[in-house]
């Protein structure tokens, strides 16, 4: 029996030693955060809010015998509203990867947009309309809002920091799937049928020391296509687009962004207040008072173009101040918004204020 023992200690070290040379790393990575949110204004007379930092990453990723890296991600989010109880914890995105001498290749389940509509944000907590705050701005189209194939160009390739990504998405399914997953039925109505599939490009350079630019652009193919025999017509297929431009000179820095985002139109749909498409704009700015004080203030407009000229167009707009304090591993944050128009509707507004406090792991 000794011997026996003594075996499967001796097996279960050597497949522990074959494991620990072969096996990936783990990781864990996130921001512990506790927030206390105050709206007040038209309608928004609802109170004080708390809350806890909502999602931590797990990752893992390894070598090839080629000299080939892959890393594998996954996102937990306890309020992920796909489904479940509210504040129980499920996958909230994932992505398996491998990068090569030609660049990277991947899967990627409702993760990795493309979108650079916001990418110019020189906010230092987060964006006006990313706040919890009510002003419902309509965003660009993005492929994460589905699962797809991705290819990214390699560091380094291309002049003046040149980096190209693509995805496409080869069904418009937004289901959390894991492995052997079938495959989503699609929209059978015009009015609803974003499409069959979805492209989005990316393309972002630095051809000077400070200077960001970047630009995206997502379309659908066959969008309105899977009519179920109502005799809509299709009159505009979704896409949208969106250009930025930051730059940083010493402690400061400022960033511009505008994007356009195409509503899918058919005869069922058009009224006199349906939005044909939005146009937002993005301007920002950042000063690091010394290494631990940061303060910024960024102004978020977005219009809502009707399809007929007798509905005047709506302009929505957030801005926000805010700023930063940190600590080694612990930041403090204020941010003081307002919000106007918010839901594209007339007089409709708000204030907010928000305190947040983050560990970084």
């Amino acid at each position: 029996m000794k011997n026996i023992i003594k075996t499967a200690i001796v097996m279960l070290s050597s497949l522990s030693l074959f494991t620990s040379v072969n096996a990936g790393e783990l990781s864990v990575t996130g921001t512990a955060k506790a927030t206390y949110n105050i709206l007040s204004g038209h309608s928004q007379n609802v109170g004080k809010g708390m809350g806890v930092a909502n999602e931590f990453n797990l990752g893992a990723s390894g070598e090839l015998d080629n000299g080939y890296t892959w890393g594998y991600k996954i996102a937990f989010d306890p309020n992920n509203t796909s489904g479940g109880t509210n504040g129980e914890v499920q996958n909230d995105d994932s992505s398996l990867t491998l990068t090569t001498p030609q660049g990277t290749v991947g899967v990627f389940i409702k993760t990795g947009g493309l979108d650079v509509e916001d990418g110019a944000s020189q906010s230092v907590y987060a964006r006006p309309t990313d706040i919890g705050d009510p002003s419902a701005t309509v965003d660009n189209w993005t492929i994460d809002s589905y699962n797809s194939f991705q290819y990214h160009s390699p560091a380094g390739l291309l002049p003046f920091g040149l980096a190209a990504k693509i995805a496409y998405a080869p069904s418009l399914d937004g289901n959390q799937n894991s492995a052997n997953a079938v495959p989503a039925g699609a929209a059978t109505d015009l009015t609803t049928s974003m499409g069959s599939s979805a492209t989005e490009m990316q393309i972002k350079a630095a051809p000077i020391d400070g200077l960001a630019i970047g630009a995206s652009y997502i379309s659908f193919d066959n969008s309105g296509t899977n009519d179920s025999g109502n005799g809509a017509l299709l009159k505009q297929s979704p896409e949208s687009g969106a250009v930025y431009a930051s730059y940083t000179q010493g402690p400061a820095s400022v960033g511009y962004s505008r994007a356009k985002a195409a509503s899918l139109l058919s005869t069922a749909t058009l009224t006199d207040t349906t939005a044909e498409f939005y146009d937002q704009t993005n301007m920002s700015i950042a000063y690091n008072v010394n290494d631990a004080l940061s303060v910024s203030y960024e102004i978020e407009e977005s219009i809502a173009e009707y399809v007929t000229a007798a509905t005047a167009s709506i302009k929505s707009e957030s801005d926000a101040i805010q700023a930063a304090y940190t600590m080694g591993g612990m930041t403090l944050a204020v941010s003081l918004a307002k919000h106007d128009n918010f839901g594209y509707v007339l007089n409709q507004d708000a204030s907010q204020a928000l305190f947040a406090v983050s560990m970084a792991f």
